[in-house]
């Protein structure tokens, strides 16, 4: 079921964690670069949510890694529309001359859009660029993304675009089971199904997308750290 109600806060949403609860989860987070690459999503597009910090979910993840280390550096290349070859060919090496040891790669949504979609090229592109900043020796995360037909099913249900969104977060997964990347895993979160992560244009997040989004991405990072520590 589409929900179209959420918190009316920040600080009041069960899926938008707290500073100090993103600062535990970091706690000892050994990253000094952090790179992010990609389309829209990557360059923080998003309408405001009332209640909610305009802050797009990098700059929240930059936000509180700065809080453990204030001298961290920050490269965000994201630019809104384009499709996984372009930002390839046009962010990949700038990304990888910053020696980033923490990246996001944030893209392939573009082409998962357009009628000549092709699973194995976009599948290719996500490769050539997780397998060299994971070589390059940083730690990776890449996002699976939502089935947008159930949040919006009277605009977007038909065509076969849940198809193809699966097709698509299979080819996440295997780029990042192959490269031992980390996988924010959109499509079965509980707001999965909410409208209010989403902007008015059914596609973009909103700043309350954003801040979930962010708080998976510290969840995430967290579980990789305490994996990290245990051994």
């Amino acid at each position: 079921m589409t929900t179209t109600e959420g918190p009316t806060t920040e600080d009041a949403d069960p899926h938008v964690l707290s500073p100090g609860d993103a600062d535990r989860l970091l706690n000892k987070a050994p990253w000094t670069r952090f790179a992010v690459i990609g389309d829209s999503l990557a360059e923080g597009l998003g309408e405001s949510s009332p209640g909610y910090t305009d802050l797009p979910w990098a700059e929240r993840v930059l936000e509180a890694l700065r809080r453990g280390n204030p001298g961290l550096e920050y490269l965000n290349l994201g630019v809104r529309h384009l499709k996984a070859a372009e930002v390839r060919t046009g962010q990949l090496q700038q990304a990888l001359d910053f020696r980033p040891d923490l990246a996001s790669v944030v893209c392939g949504g573009n082409d998962m859009l357009a009628r000549d979609f092709s699973a194995g090229s976009v599948e290719a592109e996500l490769d050539a660029m997780v397998r060299p900043l994971r070589e390059s020796g940083a730690d990776v995360f890449v996002f699976t993304i939502q089935d947008i037909t159930k949040v919006f099913p009277e605009q977007l249900g038909g065509g076969g675009l849940s198809g193809r969104i699966q097709i698509f977060n299979d080819q996440v997964r295997k780029v990042a089971e192959r490269h031992g990347a980390l996988v924010i895993d959109m499509w079965s979160h509980p707001t999965s199904n909410s409208r209010t992560v989403f902007s008015a244009d059914m596609l973009h997040a909103s700043m309350r997308g954003h801040a979930v989004l962010a708080s998976a991405v510290f969840a995430e990072l967290g579980a990789h750290l305490a994996a990290l520590h245990s051994r």
